[in-house]
């Protein structure tokens, strides 16, 4: 592999010396007729062709290198938005893509990548040419894979700069890496840190999962790294879903953009092989539906997504000591950079195994043959929705999603859903076939107090998340059943809720003004079942539950289990 890679445990870039050195000595040996037989293969005419017509990568105008290295990942045939947007991409304009999940959208910014800089002549002394900003380190570790193998004939060097990685290993080499895959959090700290790093020879920049990128809090961030980037370049922003943010941001940094939207036309917004269902059920019987599911599919790979952190951990620790018979695994933002990756590398391996995970799996993420995915908390909104239902059926292939609704969420849900073209059916629940587990989670909570504390953080955390979103018409903190749900987690007594008794008496305070009336909030409260001294929790349990516990950010330098 000529690629070679850097700001990637074990893999430092060789040194500029060694590498010119290879080089010069390489044209010694073959001579300038070899030079120039070279030269002359690979000076590639975009005059006359027609992107109509290709059926194949060999049809695209592209160098040797670009095609062998195609061949080699066995990439033959081009999806549409492939088609669509790797032509302007080859000839320096700005493009912003939107295409279904699974549509190979990587390969429709990095082939136009290779191109160009080859096309330059680029090497080491000019620095990084070619900028990549995924929203997280998984789906940033994804695409550089693919770069690794589509690229290996090519003599560029490729960073890898997330959080979780030596950030002065990186930084010894990031000023002569050619192409930089990144987050943004870890990019502006180079900025920031790494005196002799800038990007004033860059000339391509490529926003993946763009409208994520700014849903996820990095809009601050992103204007501070487009501020240190060369006006003249070109830009790329591809995203499943095309949001209002993304087309304010297409207006301050494209120019003349071509628009590419090859399924905008289609009767639905996600995969013709995506068969999708949704059930309605209470708060207190998500688990034992979830266990019972999994019960039944052991000879399935599902993914199962829920809101929080903390959630997850819990919905591990508990379905581990469930034992459903099939392998558990589980991803979250807050566990380190090395057991992410590992956790991505083995559910990717396993044919049968289940993922418990919160939002960072839901974008640009390709799990091979995932056959089941399970929304059990309800999505921020319809476009997360079609994120989280893409991690399976990808690339035509067939596939399941479940969205588990509570009846307070249903009808407005089911309403964005159809908005956005997303055909969904009603599945009936036979609640007599449910297994009951919450005596067993009883007794794991008597036995065990960290498994009791991580109980009470997930209760906290689901009530946390709830209260954060920002659609009211679909999430309402106060209609949730406290009793029935902290019961189904084996919880005797609710959690105290403190932001939320706060939340309630400020509501109060106002009605006694005379500018907001709430009489719902003292009898919400009673009902709810917060307020319970007996097991209440440390305030830094419940007040600290901060935004990324949410999982809505990449904290490119959290590293806690």
């Amino acid at each position: 592999s000529r690629i070679r890679s850097v700001g990637m445990a074990g893999n430092e870039i060789q040194s500029y010396k060694a590498w010119k050195g290879k080089k010069r000595n390489g044209k010694r040996k073959f001579g300038n007729k070899f030079k120039k037989k070279v030269a002359k293969e690979e000076i590639i005419s975009l005059d006359g062709f027609d992107p109509t017509k290709v059926e194949k990568f060999e049809d695209f105008p592209l160098t040797s290198r670009t095609k062998a290295g195609l061949r080699k990942g066995n990439f033959v045939t081009p999806t549409a938005i492939q088609r669509a947007a790797i032509n302007p991409g080859l000839t320096g304009k700005d493009v912003l893509g939107g295409a279904k999940t699974g549509s190979g959208k990587t390969l429709a910014f990095i082939i136009p990548i290779l191109e160009c800089l080859n096309k330059l002549d680029w090497n080491a002394l000019d620095g990084p040419g070619a900028l990549v900003i995924s929203p997280t380190r998984e789906l940033a570790y994804q695409i550089f894979e693919v770069l690794k193998v589509v690229g290996c004939k090519h003599n560029f060097s490729a960073g890898l700069l997330i959080g979780g990685n030596n950030v002065e290993e990186e930084a010894r080499s990031v000023g002569r890496t050619n192409i930089i895959i990144c987050t943004p959090g870890r990019l502006l700290q180079h900025m920031d840190s790494t005196s002799y790093f800038h990007l004033n020879n860059l000339k391509i920049l490529v926003l993946d999962e763009a409208d994520r990128i700014l849903d996820m809090g990095f809009r601050s961030a992103l204007d501070a790294i487009l501020q240190n980037l060369p006006i003249e370049r070109q830009t790329l922003l591809f995203s499943a879903t095309q949001t209002k943010s993304v087309k304010d941001l297409a207006r301050l940094s494209l120019r003349d953009p071509v628009y590419i939207s090859v399924h905008s036309e289609a009767k639905h917004a996600t995969p013709s092989g995506l068969k999708q269902r949704y059930i309605s059920c209470n708060l207190g019987d998500k688990i034992n539906i979830l266990y019972s599911f999994l019960r039944s599919h052991t000879k399935s790979k599902c993914l199962v997504f829920v809101s929080s952190c903390k959630q997850v951990s819990f919905l591990f620790a508990a379905f581990c000591k469930l034992r459903p018979g099939v392998s558990l695994m589980h991803l979250h933002g807050r566990m380190n950079q090395v057991r992410r990756m590992s956790v991505y590398q083995e559910f990717c391996r396993k044919k049968f195994a289940v993922l418990f995970a919160t939002d960072i799996a839901a974008r640009g993420l390709d799990f091979p043959e995932v056959d089941w995915v399970v929304q059990l908390d309800c999505p921020e909104d319809a476009d997360t929705y079609i994120h989280r239902a893409g991690r399976t059926a990808r690339y035509n292939g067939n596939g399941n999603a479940l969205l588990v609704l509570l009846p307070s969420e249903k009808n407005q849900m089911l309403k964005h859903l159809q908005k956005k073209k997303v055909p969904i059916s009603l599945s009936e629940i036979n609640m007599n076939k449910v297994g009951e587990i919450d005596g067993k989670l009883q007794s794991f909570c008597a036995e065990d107090k960290e498994f009791k504390a991580k109980a009470q953080r997930s209760f906290v955390a689901y009530i946390r998340s709830v209260f954060l979103m920002k659609d009211k018409s679909v999430f309402n903190p106060l209609k949730l059943p406290f009793v029935e749900f902290s019961s189904s987690l084996g919880l005797a007594i609710p959690p105290r809720v403190r932001f939320l008794e706060r939340h309630i008496k400020a509501q109060k305070a106002q009605k006694a003004q005379g500018s907001l009336g709430s009489q719902g909030g003292e009898a919400a409260s009673k009902e709810s079942g917060f307020g319970n001294s007996d097991n209440d929790l440390s305030d830094d349990d419940n007040d600290v539950i901060a935004n990324d516990d949410i999982d809505n950010t990449e904290d490119d330098s959290s590293d806690d289990d």
